[in-house]
């Protein structure tokens, strides 16, 4: 199985940037994805997740309003539109995948997981 992460970059704060996720060796439609991302410094934490049909997404609180998960099961690719981005986004953004129609917050729930995707918002 390979999850590969693309699209990240370096953008101004206000910008906007999306970011892809390709998988394969795996039964796209079987499984939910996630987004996650990691600071300098700080723990990987939840981004965004989209279940397996695609008809239920969540964010997390401090996205809501500006990302946008969404997935193409035809292509086995997954996406994350960033608007608005800010300083505070600047992380390595990881996709990951979970075997399960419902996706989770939780880290432990994904059995793989991307290489990562380095976004900086410069201010």
């Amino acid at each position: 199985v390979q999850l590969q992460a693309y699209g990240g970059g370096v953008v101004q704060a206000g910008g906007s940037l999306r970011l892809s996720c390709a998988a394969s060796g795996l039964t796209f439609n079987n499984y939910a994805k996630g987004w996650f991302r990691q600071a300098l410094g700080k723990e990987r934490e939840f981004v965004a997740s989209i279940s397996s049909s695609g008809g239920r997404t969540y964010y997390a609180d401090f996205v809501k309003g500006r990302f946008t998960i969404s997935r193409d099961n035809a292509k086995n690719t997954v996406f994350l539109q960033m608007n608005s981005l800010k300083p505070e986004d600047t992380a390595v953004y990881y996709c990951a995948a979970r075997s399960a129609f419902f996706p989770t917050t939780e880290r432990s729930g994904y059995n793989y997981w991307g290489q990562g995707t380095q976004v900086t918002v410069s201010s």
